[in-house]
């Protein structure tokens, strides 16, 4: 009997350890779709801090990021052809053109490869791996940052406007305003701890999670990206160097949102899946409502863990033969 009791109270302090850890999981989960770290910035106000600056002559602001642009073309459909669709090809000249002083390069499959193997050879067999060929995209672009900086832009984003006033912060994302951060267009000085942190954390996070948008997310994508963003956050110290801060560059474009300066938008989507709008509406709908409802969750599967063990013990006492003293006295 007392090796059943020992029995049973380590399972049930399994039980409960992996409740805590699974309900530690969904929070973190969760996190990805809240409230994020790093300053916010609209583009109106990036342009207008470089505005007020070239008015006043401020000789102090430096700028961190190099006068460099990152596209990256992977033909999935045809490899080997390495000619853009057309109207990727006009969206990219718009860069080109409004941005005249800055060095364009265009990392196709062969380049992306030789730059990993000269760089990064411990990388490739991940890289490799991968099921699907927007993780090679993905990953990719945060090598390019650590390594080389510069500001890395989708195919499918084209410029509005010249990118110097975007120069003058150390590494920045771009942020909807809703859900997960975005890696469409990211910018950064060489070496910033942010994206080291990010490129070391590429392998061990590259887990098969069954579905298609959770793997392309969660090992390379956006969740991964902003996952790897609030660890970040939370292991800076409270004044840290400006040259490690990290800045979220706003790109909403819902209604009523601060307009955007100095990026467009084309066709996307070339990596989409099966399963792309069922973890849109999750993201939409399930995830904010289990966000605001996590602690009482957490809380009602601890009850019912707790009123199973005493359910147990219930049973364990009405085996040991004692009859009530009713039962007796007649």
């Amino acid at each position: 009997m007392r090796s059943r009791t020992i029995s049973f109270a380590l399972v049930a302090t399994l039980a409960i350890a992996l409740l805590v850890f699974l309900g530690s999981r969904i929070l973190q989960f969760i996190q990805i779709f809240g409230a994020h770290g790093g300053t916010a910035l609209d583009q109106v106000q990036v342009e207008a801090a470089y505005n007020a600056s070239l008015s006043s002559h401020d000789e102090t602001r430096r700028e961190y990021i190099p006068r460099i642009i990152h596209q990256v073309f992977h033909n999935w459909k045809q490899p080997g052809n390495e000619t853009l669709p057309s109207d990727w090809d006009a969206v990219r000249q718009t860069c080109i053109a409004v941005n005249p002083d800055f060095e364009y390069r265009l990392w196709t499959e062969s380049a992306s490869l030789k730059f990993l193997a000269d760089n990064y050879p411990w990388f490739l067999d991940t890289y490799q791996s991968y099921k699907y060929p927007v993780q090679r995209v993905d990953s990719l672009r945060y090598f390019l940052m650590l390594k080389l900086g510069g500001i890395y832009i989708d195919l499918d984003n084209g410029c509005s406007r010249d990118l110097k006033p975007l120069l003058y912060y150390p590494s920045w994302v771009t942020d909807g305003g809703i859900g997960a951060l975005s890696n469409n267009i990211i910018a950064s000085r060489p070496g910033h701890p942010f994206w080291q942190m990010l490129t070391d954390s590429l392998v061990p996070w590259n887990w098969n999670w069954v579905f298609p948008m959770f793997v392309i997310h969660y090992t390379s994508g956006q969740w991964f990206e902003t996952a790897i963003w609030q660890k970040y956050h939370h292991q800076l110290p409270e004044q840290p160097a400006e040259e490690d801060t990290l800045y979220r560059i706003l790109m909403d474009g819902r209604e009523g949102a601060a307009p955007w300066v100095f990026f467009t938008q084309g066709r996307g989507g070339t990596w989409n899946q099966w399963d792309k709008g069922f973890f849109e509406w999750i993201g939409n709908n399930a995830i904010p409502w289990l966000g605001s409802h996590i602690i009482l969750i957490v809380l009602f599967a601890a009850l019912v863990a707790g009123g199973l063990v005493w359910r147990k013990k219930r049973r364990q006492a009405g085996k040991k033969g004692y009859r009530s003293v009713a039962t007796e006295m007649v």
